[in-house]
């Protein structure tokens, strides 16, 4: 019974005899009703050696065995090696990689995949101890649905360092996102602010109410059903540039969640966001000198903008 941390069994007392099993799994265990009928619908509950239903009645003298399994905590990292992430620079204080599209940057509740915070640890990196557990080290975010470059720090002092650094604006924060149609003016300012959206709460939007967000863009290359854009941050809101694109009418290629045509996010054969964050460049935290790294297209985006620049 691997991954079971509890394996009980008892024989079932007179006292219990005529209860049902969920009923009694309560009075014997200090079940909640729930969490016995949930263990009871995983085949996890045996009486006398076979299954049983919730409302099935016990027997004075029946074995009752139970095999609990062990609660995961959403917030725990979990040391696993992630096929995907590449590591660009890696020095006393902070290590830079390419994150690839479908990893979180750390644990959060509802997401159960892999992380780059468990990728470190299980590749035996130091990270640093500052911030929350489950974000140890993270100085930024990307989505899991975006991909690029991003920079953890190693000491308490990097930390520091560069969350003030990303707090106060001074990081060179460069994306490049493919989006629908053709942005007017070519280059520009959006300053809008973002807040949580008021009816879906894993999405945000341009409210009245919302965080000062400022997108700087301009165009590299317009095709005929999208615009190449490169892209700076001066704010790091969560979405912020799928935000501000969909809010001018030029969602990200294949982002399904802010808008875009799904038929031609199918076209190119995306099934997210075009957005990859191509460069980061920050003084570093110890020598005080401006560093700067990159990160390619990764394959589905490379192929995406090829089927674009193609189409005629």
């Amino acid at each position: 019974m691997s991954g079971f941390v509890d394996q009980r069994t008892v024989l079932v007392p007179d006292g219990l005899a005529g209860e049902r099993v969920d009923a009694a799994m309560a009075r014997m265990f200090g079940f909640s009703r729930t969490r016995a009928a949930d263990l009871i619908a995983a085949g996890l509950v045996q009486v006398d050696g076979g299954d049983v239903g919730k409302s099935d009645r016990l027997h004075a003298g029946s074995m009752l065995e139970v095999s609990i399994p062990a609660e995961v905590d959403p917030l725990v990292v979990v040391p696993e090696l992630v096929e995907g992430i590449k590591i660009i620079h890696d020095d006393d204080s902070i290590v830079v990689i390419d994150k690839p599209v479908g990893v979180a940057v750390h644990p959060s509740p509802g997401w159960s995949g892999p992380t780059v915070v468990g990728h470190l640890v299980g590749a035996g990196f130091r990270i640093s101890t500052s911030g929350a557990s489950e974000r140890q080290g993270i100085v930024q975010r990307l989505d899991v649905g975006t991909s690029g470059v991003m920079v953890i720090t190693k000491s308490e002092r990097a930390y520091s360092v560069l969350k003030n650094a990303f707090r106060h604006r001074t990081v060179d924060k460069t994306y490049h996102a493919l989006v629908q149609g053709h942005p007017d003016p070519l280059q520009g300012t959006i300053d809008a602010p973002i807040g949580r959206h008021p009816r879906h709460d894993y999405k945000f939007a341009v409210m009245a109410d919302g965080r000062h967000s400022v997108t700087h863009y301009e165009t590299l290359e317009a095709h005929r059903f999208a615009s190449l854009l490169e892209v700076h941050l001066e704010t790091g809101r969560t979405h912020q540039i799928r935000v501000h694109m969909a809010a001018l009418k030029h969602p990200c290629v294949g982002d399904i969640t802010y808008g875009a045509d799904p038929s031609l996010g199918q076209r190119v054969g995306l099934e997210r966001q075009w957005l990859h964050a191509v460069k980061l460049g920050f003084e570093h935290p110890d020598t005080g000198e401006y560093v700067e790294y990159e990160s390619t297209y990764p394959d589905d985006l490379a192929h995406a903008l090829e089927v674009i620049r193609d189409a005629h």
